[in-house]
């Protein structure tokens, strides 16, 4: 062609380079191509419209998907769409690869794309080289692929932002790895930095707090919501002039500034810097940005999950109290551990509480439910017990009044539902530390166990009553012991004893072990009933409910420190005297039940089962007794003492009564006066000791292997040695 003369038509010219021309109006829904593109596409060369199915047919279908996404990113940059496909015959067989490029538009009146582009038949690149990274069909896709698959798992187990910026540093992108990495936000006015990698932190300093006005291509993104792809330090330049400078000493030469968006709102930005030079084609800026977009998700998750953390602890720590100042005699230890899923808040509290008289109150509970209204109640069932706990009330008063105020708040209005009833369980514990006098008052709570000075552990029989809320008129009886020195009380709601798949029973033998084991102050022992339940070695004796959820926990531990404890500057070695007292009243004949129960707790290690059994028959019987023939109350003492396999058990019954055990010979079908016939066949040894006011009527056992002569020379001896002292 020479000088002057008139350019040859378009089409001609697209002719002769084997390049075809189409159209593609997604509304109507119809493909336009003209005779060198329908040869492309394996059709008669002529110009032809097709239905948009038509079209896919005669495309790779992964590339066919392809296509749809180039688009929509291309639309969003307001760049040109570029991507290669491999066009199929009927039967399913490659014909050839072909480059399509398009300027797509979208039309959001009709919210159609509109695009206009060429195909041209192109070289499939040999796989594994260079030219095969930048080809949809290559290996360069397969990589992709795989490593979005893995970055979308690696970032959807991100729990926390510094963990989501720690994958984020670790992504290596296939063929185009960045080697710095900036997170920033947005905070009122100004660009933040929520997180980096490849830079020294006082680097970006200068980064810090700029104004979203400022021209830089962060703040740029921010304000638009558009990428911005800088492939030269050039084009860095002449863009940006005035923050040029602040990126230049860096030494990279490449950068791409993708918004961080979630919900349609843009919450930042997303910097990948390069050493250097990088295209950015379609296919790389489709990587960069669905990993900004799961980016995004992983903050926005990440943000979310802190926020529902920091409340939700900030609520517990506002609601639980501190223990206050040490209380002279005694010591002291409190934990809570809330529940391992939800929003890890729940209903389980503790309080502990001074009281007008000089004692002291110790209060454990646990709210129905693992949510929200669990611990807003809980806050104000805590509030109200600590208000009438105060006004001096005893015991049995405080649950009384606590039981009507959570009834009344949890059925206030006529249309409440079912499932928003709520009950709670409490143990109040009134405290002397002068003399160790405890007064409990339980409402459906579990016992309290106590630790004696030999090491021995018993769950402590208690009288209680309804769960707090469930009848606003029920009524709390109290049962009074008190706390030896060397002893330790602990206190706890039941998810301390359920926690890792064990039932009340099993969660129980748990605990014992540990409070049996241990050997430091209430600290110490509080740390390792957690971590006994709590921690990895919890899951080496799982108990038979193993599909339980986790609950709450918490926990109080009371000690008054004396010989064996642990509380003090050196451990001291246990005593061999183990002691336990129980009162049975004449209008609490189910006590009788306890009183086997506390028996068989206390002689839980003793050699022979058949003397367990026999001492807790005898029990039965003079605790019986005492109710049937007598107006007085009963009082329990067991005490064991002396030296694993060769120890003594005696047990005294006490009551008002002046009426003496006689030996009777029952008839056959008589329904009394086989007492002192059991007495008499079980005991190593038995007696009545009148008292000043009623009797006392004891027996004993010794442990097998400990004959009735060892015993009566033990005696001896102590006898001889009270009267050298005398």
């Amino acid at each position: 062609m020479r000088t002057g003369e008139p350019l040859p038509y378009v089409g001609d010219v697209l002719a002769a380079l084997a390049t075809g021309m189409w159209h593609w109006d997604t509304a109507t829904g119809l493909v336009t191509v003209d005779a060198e593109a329908a040869r492309l596409l394996g059709l008669p060369p002529e110009r032809t419209t097709l239905t948009e199915a038509q079209a896919r047919a005669r495309l790779h279908p992964v590339d066919w998907n392809e296509i749809t996404g180039v688009v929509q990113l291309a639309v969003a940059e307001g760049t040109l769409a570029e991507v290669r496909i491999r066009i199929m015959d009927e039967h399913g067989t490659v014909l050839r690869v072909a480059r399509s490029r398009s300027k797509p538009s979208y039309d959001p009146e009709r919210r159609a794309y509109e695009l206009i582009g060429t195909l041209q038949e192109v070289t499939e690149p040999t796989p594994g080289t260079p030219a095969a990274r930048s080809a949809v069909t290559g290996d360069w896709r397969r990589s992709r692929e795989a490593f979005l698959l893995d970055a979308g798992r690696a970032l959807a187990e991100a729990r926390s932002t510094a963990e989501v910026l720690r994958v984020a540093g670790g992504l290596s992108m296939p063929g185009f790895t960045p080697d710095g990495l900036v997170v920033f936000g947005v905070e009122g006015d100004r660009l933040t930095i929520t997180g980096q990698h490849g830079h020294q932190p006082r680097d970006m300093n200068p980064f810090s707090h700029m104004a979203l006005t400022t021209d830089y291509p962060a703040t740029e993104v921010v304000r638009t919501g558009r990428a911005v792809y800088l492939s030269s330090p050039d084009e860095y330049k002449d863009r940006y002039p005035l923050t040029w400078p602040l990126a230049r000493h860096f030494g990279r030469r490449s950068w791409a500034f993708l918004p961080l968006t979630v919900a349609g709102r843009t919450m930042g930005a997303w910097l990948a810097a390069f050493a250097y030079p990088v295209a950015f084609t379609p296919d790389e800026r489709a990587v960069l940005t669905t990993v900004a977009r799961m980016l995004a998700q992983a903050l926005s998750r990440a943000e979310a999950a802190e926020s529902e953390r920091e409340l939700t602890e900030g609520l517990q720590r506002s609601m639980l109290p501190s223990l206050g100042p040490d209380i002279p005699g005694m010591r002291l230890a409190a934990r809570y551990i809330p529940t391992g899923g939800g929003l890890q808040v729940g209903g389980d509290w503790y309080d502990m509480i001074p009281l007008p008289s000089g004692r002291f109150a110790l209060a454990i509970g646990d709210v129905q439910g693992h949510d929200v209204r669990a611990a807003g109640l809980m806050g104000q069932l805590r509030i109200a017990l600590r208000a009438y706990a105060c006004e001096g009330h005893r015991p049995d008063a405080v649950l009384s009044r606590a039981s009507r105020f959570l009834h009344g708040i949890t059925h206030e209005t006529r249309d409440q539902q079912a499932s928003d009833l709520r009950f709670a369980t409490c143990l109040y514990v009134e405290v002397d530390p002068a003399t160790g006098m405890l007064e409990i008052a339980r409402a459906g709570h579990p016992d309290p166990a106590v630790r004696m000075a030999d090491g021995t552990v018993m769950m402590r029989p208690t009288t209680g009553g309804l769960p707090l809320g469930v009848d606003p008129d029920a009524d709390y009886p109290t049962t009074r012991f008190a706390l030896e020195p060397g002893e330790t009380m602990m206190l706890c709601t039941d998810g301390l004893i359920e926690t890792g798949g064990h039932d009340l029973e099993s969660g129980w033998r748990r605990l014992r072990a540990i409070l049996e084991d241990h050997r430091g102050d209430v600290e110490q022992l509080a740390d390792a009933l957690v971590q006994g339940v709590h921690g990895p070695s919890s899951h080496h004796t799982t108990g038979p409910l193993a599909d339980r959820r986790e609950d709450d926990i918490a926990l109080v531990v009371l000690c008054r420190p004396g010989e064996g404890c642990g509380c003090g500057d050196t451990l001291t070695a246990r005593p061999t005297v183990r002691r336990t007292l129980l009162s049975v009243a004449q209008d609490e004949p189910e006590r009788i039940a306890e009183a086997r129960r506390h028996l068989r707790e206390l002689l839980h290690d003793w050699v022979s089962a058949d003397q367990v059994d026999s001492a807790v028959l005898l029990v039965s019987e003079m605790v019986t007794n005492v109710l049937v023939h007598t107006d007085a109350d009963a009082l329990l003492l067991a005490e064991v003492t002396g030296e694993a396999c060769g120890r003594r058990l005696r047990v005294e019954v006490t009551d008002a009564g002046d009426d003496l055990p006689h030996r009777r010979r029952p008839g056959e079908l008589a329904s009394s006066g086989r007492g002192v016939m059991l007495i008499e066949l079980l005991a190593d040894g038995w007696g009545v000791e009148p008292r000043g006011e009623g009797k006392s009527i004891w027996f004993e056992l010794y442990e097998s292997g400990r004959t009735e002569a060892d015993a009566e020379a033990e005696a001896d001896v102590e006898t001889d040695m009270e009267e050298g002292a005398a």
